[in-house]
């Protein structure tokens, strides 16, 4: 019998290009039509993989509506990862001075956080009684371990060491989490370029230990208030800011909602994690995502 192994050592189909003649030829020989007969594989699910996307879902109860929360589950650990991709896409540009060019995969992080926190609508059926059905069978399990969402609260700026511990019989998993924990964070990379724009930002504040949480400072909240004293079209930090403005707010926004799922279908219990449940996740609230963004408008 084959293995998964072999399964997935086999030679890959790949997607045939095709050009704008090609498809125009195509589209004339069906008549407007689309095409039925294909060589092998449909080409959506070679490219989406769309057949094994849907072989995940694998329940450990009966009840139908555990499929809700394991799928919902699994969009948002796939918004997670995409928002992650945006998020280092920008740090890129920041770390060339691409000040401009960082605002689209900043907007398009903004906009998959919208996503992400849309995703929640799907599990607002849930009641205590409806959670309770399965929630046994989940054992430890939680979301707490999401390895990829503590990816995105590190390239956040929201950072704390012992969150990788749960990973460390998982060498490669860990290893990326201590990679991702010990280099700048987007803010971190944000004052460094505030710094060679000739702003006044100590040396504490750009050459740190970045494992540790960035601890704001005056001198950065001070940058801002100057920066958004100019509102010209040309003022490309001004745009920054607020592209950043909007990532925390969706961020923040995910955070609440997660707390009113919590809220909604256990109460005040204890987590699966171990954690205090709501408790904890208020708690976690009270960290500020780009913290002198937000400080800098009372001087504003």
């Amino acid at each position: 019998m084959e293995t998964a192994d072999q399964r997935t050592s086999a030679v890959q189909v790949k997607v045939r290009p095709s050009t704008a003649r090609e498809r125009a030829a195509k589209a004339t020989a069906n008549a407007g039509e689309p095409t039925l007969d294909h060589t092998g594989q449909v080409p959506y699910d070679t490219y989406v993989h769309a057949s094994t996307l849907h072989s995940l879902q694998r329940t450990l109860s009966e009840d139908p509506g555990e499929m809700s929360f394991l799928m919902v589950s699994q969009i948002m650990e796939l918004y997670f990862g995409l928002t992650c991709f945006e998020l280092r896409e920008a740090q890129r540009l920041l770390r060339d001075d691409d000040v401009w060019g960082t605002l689209r995969p900043l907007r398009r992080a903004a906009m998959h956080l919208e996503g992400l926190n849309a995703a929640w609508r799907g599990l607002r059926w849930m009641t205590p009684g409806d959670f309770n059905r399965f929630r046994d069978l989940l054992g430890e399990g939680s979301g707490f371990q999401s390895a990829m969402y503590r990816h995105l609260e590190f390239l956040l700026g929201l950072r704390t060491a012992s969150l990788i511990r749960p990973f460390r019989r998982q060498p490669e998993v860990y290893a990326a989490l201590v990679e991702t924990l010990e280099t700048p964070s987007v803010w971190d990379d944000v004052l460094a370029v505030l710094a060679r724009r000739g702003f006044d930002l100590p040396a504490a504040v750009t050459d740190r230990d970045f494992t540790v949480e960035h601890e704001p400072r005056a001198e950065v909240e001070a940058a801002w208030v100057k920066i958004y004293a100019d509102d010209g079209p040309d003022n490309h930090l001004r745009l920054l800011g607020e592209a950043l403005t909007e990532v925390a707010e969706q961020f923040g926004d995910w955070r609440y909602r997660h707390l009113q799922a919590v809220a909604r279908t256990m109460g005040a219990k204890v987590g699966s994690g171990g954690s205090s449940g709501a408790a904890w996740l208020q708690r976690s609230m009270a960290r500020v995502v780009f913290p002198e963004l937000w400080s800098a408008r009372t001087a504003m």
